[in-house]
């Protein structure tokens, strides 16, 4: 822990709001995060204080299924429930909404808390709800989650408009203006591609790994990985199971059949849901990754990007299952340990926690003065760059 008392975690992406919100419908005294919740969540502050995460970004995350302004009000509640937290534990839990405040935070020995919004259906399509969700606190958009939205093409779903549309162009360079990081997590590769042949200001993956070690299409190519030092950007490697073993891909696909045959969500990880899950896995043994598995693919990104451009995503509390000694927050010493046995030296595994994320928040708001220097609020919409939608 010698390391990350000095230079902790920033973790790209965790889903306890939405956990909160499945579980106790935000009721903070069922699940309260002071004490150990081991039991029911992957997060709770005793936890995150073991792992030595110092860097939260939680996500604001609302399924693609919702549209409209059903997204954006969910997108708000989740908002709300973060903030809640953060006055519930000021002892412990601090908003940040500058790389300024993370280092404020850090010195205080305290866990910078803040938020990013996963998936673009959740402004619907309108430039100014963009514009709120930063003024609440959102500092990073991802473009899509598992579907497309009208006007950029998600990794999961068949493609719609090629990549970004005129309209995300315009999403992408609007962000760049607000200071709200662009994340390509959950993106079609032509998605990232348009993203980064137009963005001034650093990109990041929240929450994705190497696709050359899983290939699997949540997952980063290297000929995207190889665009990030001239970007600046940062890919956070995630530590989901399907995304990283390739054994366990086939598994994962027959499990969420199996809950969907259930009547259940496959992301669904309340406990009904996690005994669905268990049963299977007592018919069907899953295959397991470990801590190690996670470090094959930072030693493969830290060669193909280079280390200034890695970072950490976790995923918990999104995901059913975790590797072995990554098994919650807490796990993250566990990684370092790894790291460190295959050489990796202090100076880069302080930029792999810590110091590569501030930078990229830091580089968003430099070029948002910048841009803010030259150019108003943008006021274009979706049907005056895109067209009609069709009928």
């Amino acid at each position: 822990m010698g390391l990350l008392s000095e230079f902790p975690v920033v973790d790209g992406h965790n889903d306890l709001p939405w956990a909160l919100r499945e579980q106790v419908r935000y009721d903070l005294d069922r699940l309260d995060i002071a004490g150990d919740l081991s039991a029911r969540l992957h997060t709770d502050i005793p936890r995150l204080r073991r792992g030595g995460v110092g860097g939260q970004f939680w996500s604001v995350y609302v399924r693609s299924g919702m549209a409209g302004d059903d997204a954006v009000s969910a997108t708000l509640e989740q908002i709300d429930v973060v903030g809640r937290l953060i006055a519930r534990h000021p002892r412990d839990l601090v908003r940040a909404l500058t790389a300024d405040d993370m280092e404020s935070a850090r010195r205080d020995g305290k866990i910078a808390s803040l938020m990013g919004a996963e998936g673009g259906h959740s402004i619907n399509n309108s430039l100014a709800t963009l514009r709120a969700l930063h003024t609440l606190g959102v500092r990073y958009m991802t473009l899509t989650h598992n579907d497309n939205n009208a006007w950029a093409d998600s990794a999961t779903d068949a493609p719609g408009v090629g990549g970004l549309s005129a309209f995300g162009r315009e999403v992408v360079r609007e962000m760049n203006r607000t200071g709200m990081l662009v994340d390509l997590s959950h993106v079609a590769v032509t998605t990232m591609r348009d993203a980064l042949a137009v963005t001034e200001a650093p990109v990041i993956f929240s929450h994705s790994s190497a696709r050359a070690i899983c290939d699997h299409p949540r997952n980063v190519p290297d000929e995207v990985l190889e665009l990030l030092p001239a970007n600046g950007g940062v890919a956070m490697a995630t530590f989901v199971p399907k995304f990283i073993l390739p054994e366990a891909v086939d598994w994962t696909r027959a499990a969420d059949e199996n809950m969907e045959a259930h009547g259940l969500h496959p992301l669904d990880t309340t406990p009904p849901a996690m005994k669905i899950h268990e049963a299977f896995e007592a018919e069907h043994p899953r295959p397991v990754p470990t801590a190690a598995t996670v470090a094959d693919h930072l030693d493969h990104m830290r060669e193909t990007a280079g280390i200034d451009h890695i970072g950490i995503g976790g995923d918990f509390d999104g995901t059913a299952f975790t590797p072995r000694g990554l098994d919650d927050v807490s796990g993250y010493p566990n990684l370092i340990a790894e790291l460190l046995s295959r050489k990796w030296s202090t100076a880069d595994l302080a930029k792999l926690t810590w110091q590569n994320s501030v930078r990229a928040l830091r580089a968003a708001e430099d070029t948002a003065r910048a841009a803010q220097a030259v150019r108003g609020p943008s006021r274009a919409t979706l049907e005056e760059l895109d067209g009609e939608p069709a009928a």
